[in-house]
């Protein structure tokens, strides 16, 4: 994948992650978009604005999207590496590609994705992990309920 496209579809992802915290949620954006480049949906982490534990950046952008014939060939952008629910999703569902804005502050799924077949891109995008350094340093208690760890 072009990584200037990457890098572009990552905006939108990163536009998503901004909207949540300013909302007071965890800032973590996704977009999927077709294998012809048009946007098909996208979304943030909604777990504290809608009270829904199940309200990932990745499972909200792929609601947006709609029912879709077939995932072959979309591309799932997502501003943090995905944990091991989302990495489920681009799975079961057949996504073709996943676009990580950084894999430094969460190392979730994504090399298992690309042992899988998927095709993984780690942008090390320096604006996501500071966005998602500063997020857990000013809320460390909210970011440990998002992944799980007590």
């Amino acid at each position: 994948m072009d990584q200037e496209q990457a890098r572009r579809w990552l905006r939108t992802a990163l536009d998503e992650a901004r909207a949540g915290l300013d909302e007071g949620g965890i800032p973590i954006g996704a977009a999927l978009y077709g294998a012809d480049g048009a946007l098909l949906g996208r979304g943030r982490n909604r777990r504290v604005q809608d009270g829904d534990p199940s309200a990932h950046a990745e499972t909200d952008a792929f609601r947006a999207a709609g029912r879709q014939r077939s995932y072959r060939g979309t591309t799932m952008v997502t501003t943090l590496s995905p944990c091991w629910y989302c990495s489920g999703l681009v799975r079961q569902f057949g996504i073709s590609r996943v676009v990580v804005g950084e894999a430094e502050t969460f190392h979730g799924g994504h090399d298992w994705l690309a042992g899988h077949g998927v095709e993984v891109v780690v942008l090390d995008d320096a604006e996501c992990a500071a966005l998602m350094r500063e997020f857990i340093a000013a809320r460390p208690a909210l970011w440990n309920e998002d992944i799980g760890d007590e």
